[in-house]
């Protein structure tokens, strides 16, 4: 299928152009990938983009897959990125997402694809964003991020989703205390899943004292708590309610455009080091590298000092 094909039916929300696309985007493998990509970009802007991290058995499948039911009840088309784990092996994701949320998946207007992480610090694949633009292009009402997990780098999702979830559960002690290096900082909603379980009061106590204590600024949100029990459809409409208040409150602010603004600032930084990665080390560079990464080995000299040679090389 030809790029022009492709992007003819991408119009159409055609799942197999919307998944060919987006394996080229992965593999960067294509001659006429920016005129594609620069194509997209321009059909780009009408989805919500929404973020949803958390530990590993929060639930975030769980109430992805609720959420896209909601959304299809509203008559909403809805295209959901789930960053997987990389295999060890292949390389490829692990697509356990994608089997957890196989209900949804056979609805003509949802669109699930699984991309590994491939050793994304943030848990968000660098390539998620570029896939996002594609399901934008293709005429999603949402576009729905379900990241790996969470740790001090997971910030990704917050340069690309407008909308950002952190799910949580009673248990979720440890992640709490992360929060205070980082994740408090990105979540626009809090999600307190599985809360049938003991605990859950005294963690959504938790919660509400830290968000008062960091949010003081009456003009400014402040992060929603939401207490769910997803496998059983609790909350779950709620949630869709705060996600919906945070869109307004947005709208209403301009932030939605100011923050899609700083997303691309950041894209876009990310975009020009990655050219300029490629360009540093061509062959000559690399040679250089290979042949006297001895004396760096040896202590005759500092790595510091052969970057140098490296740049210099580079520069010249």
């Amino acid at each position: 299928m030809t790029i022009n094909s492709l992007i003819e039916n991408l119009s159409v929300r055609s799942k197999i152009s919307v998944a060919r696309i987006i394996t080229l985007i992965e593999n960067n493998n294509s001659a006429d990938l920016t005129e594609l990509q620069n194509h997209i970009f321009r059909k780009t802007g009408n989805a919500y983009r929404i973020g949803i991290t958390g530990p590993p058995g929060a639930g975030k499948s769980t109430i992805t897959n609720q959420l896209t039911k909601i959304f299809r009840s509203q008559k909403k088309s809805v295209g959901i990125i789930a960053v997987d784990p990389t295999s060890p092996f292949t390389g490829g994701a692990l697509l356990g997402d994608r089997i957890r949320m196989s209900e949804i998946g056979t609805d003509e207007l949802v669109l699930i694809r699984s991309m590994a992480s491939r050793g994304s610090l943030g848990g968000l694949s660098k390539k998620a964003a570029e896939a996002g633009d594609v399901l934008d292009a293709a005429g999603y009402d949402f576009v729905i991020f379900e990241t790996v997990g969470v740790g001090q780098s997971e910030l990704d999702i917050a340069k690309t989703a407008d909308t950002t979830v952190v799910c949580l559960v009673p248990e979720s002690g440890d992640s709490i205390q992360a929060m205070k290096a980082g994740l408090m900082e990105i979540a626009d909603v809090f999600v307190l899943n599985k809360s049938d379980r003991p605990g859950a009061d005294s963690a959504f106590t938790s919660l509400k004292s830290m968000t008062h204590l960091k949010f003081r600024d009456p003009s400014s949100w402040t992060p929603e708590i939401v207490k769910t029990t997803a496998s059983m459809n609790i909350g779950i409409t709620e949630l869709v309610d705060v996600i919906q208040n945070h869109r307004d409150y947005l709208v209403s602010t301009d932030l939605l455009n100011k923050n899609r603004s700083k997303h691309f600032i950041s894209r876009i930084e990310e975009i020009i080091i990655s050219k300029f990665s490629q360009e540093l080390w061509r062959k000559s560079t690399k040679e250089y590298l290979l042949a006297n990464i001895y004396q760096v080995t040896e202590g005759k000299k500092s790595p510091y000092e052969l970057a140098d040679e490296i740049y210099r090389i580079f520069n010249s």
